[in-house]
């Protein structure tokens, strides 16, 4: 059972957004769903659908949204399931492989209605999103038009050992206090982060806690053919963003790769404070 005080914090983030809001669960196999979706829906664009980094939630695209990422398209803001959130997982199915995130995002998209002949989704996913996303694209490659990764972990390079051991308390034992001192190192005091998303990452400490699904980096062979764009917070504490973002184009020569060294643009800041940039590439 969720706290009364996580379903006010997340839900005022979301009443932050600037425009209303259509919430829908989407049932599969491994649980349900919680989609945030905003923006038209017919319209020539494929939709985007959205998937945040760890702990995150749905809830951290909405200076994305403000910014301008739902014109002229269908956008789909999705709570992980087994994270912090709204999505409800199955207790008799948990998500445990690669094979049943992309066998979850498969049904998923289903539900959403990109099934068949030439109904294909832009997928993009920030952090942990991110490795996801890739793992997907690499599964259906014929599902996406476009995949676009906000500073990927553990996709082109590995952790720096000094965040690892910097989170280490935050992972083992979340208390709001951790969780809240872990952020302001790590973005730096960023002022652009939603002071109501920061509250709702306190709330999450007191979310119950499962082990998120781990596994080796995907394919980048089977990520070729496709219209990549990977975006590196230049100010991400994680890795050395310039470094990974080398090793992105030597795997995907082909693929659009940027450091944005923005003040304020670091690794968990990044949806928040790269914002703008960040919708302006995916409209181009």
């Amino acid at each position: 059972m969720l706290s009364p005080s996580f379903l006010a914090a997340y839900d005022a983030v979301l009443a932050g957004w600037p425009v209303p809001v259509d919430t829908r669960e989407v049932a599969t196999a491994y649980g349900v769903t919680r989609v945030n979706s905003v923006g038209p829906l017919d319209t020539a664009r494929p939709p985007l659908v959205l998937l945040p980094g760890g702990g995150a939630t749905s809830t951290v695209w909405g200076a994305a949204v403000t910014s301008g990422l739902a014109a002229g398209r269908r956008v789909h803001a999705v709570d992980l399931v087994g994270d912090p959130g709204l999505s409800v997982p199955d207790p008799d199915r948990a998500l445990r492989t690669t094979a049943d995130l992309v066998n979850w995002l498969d049904a998923l998209l289903d539900g959403l209605g990109a099934t068949g002949g030439d109904a294909r989704v832009d997928l993009l996913g920030h952090s942990y999103g991110a490795w996801i996303a890739a793992h997907y694209a690499a599964h259906a490659p014929h599902r996406l038009g476009r995949l676009v990764l906000l500073d990927p972990t553990a996709v082109f390079t590995g952790l720096r050992p000094g965040y690892v051991v910097r989170a280490l308390p935050m992972l083992l034992r979340p208390t709001p206090t951790r969780i809240r001192r872990f952020l302001e190192w790590e973005t730096r005091g960023a002022p652009g982060v939603d002071p109501d998303w920061l509250r709702l990452q306190d709330e999450t400490a007191r979310f119950p806690s499962r082990r998120p699904v781990t596994g080796p980096r995907p394919d980048p062979a089977r990520l070729r053919n496709l219209d990549v764009l990977v975006l590196f917070a230049g100010r991400a504490r994680c890795h050395d963003p310039y470094r990974a973002a080398a090793a992105a184009a030597r795997l995907l020569p082909d693929a659009t790769i940027e450091v944005l060294d923005g003040d304020g643009v670091s690794h968990h800041a990044m949806p928040w404070t790269a914002a703008g940039p960040i919708a302006a590439r995916l409209s181009s």
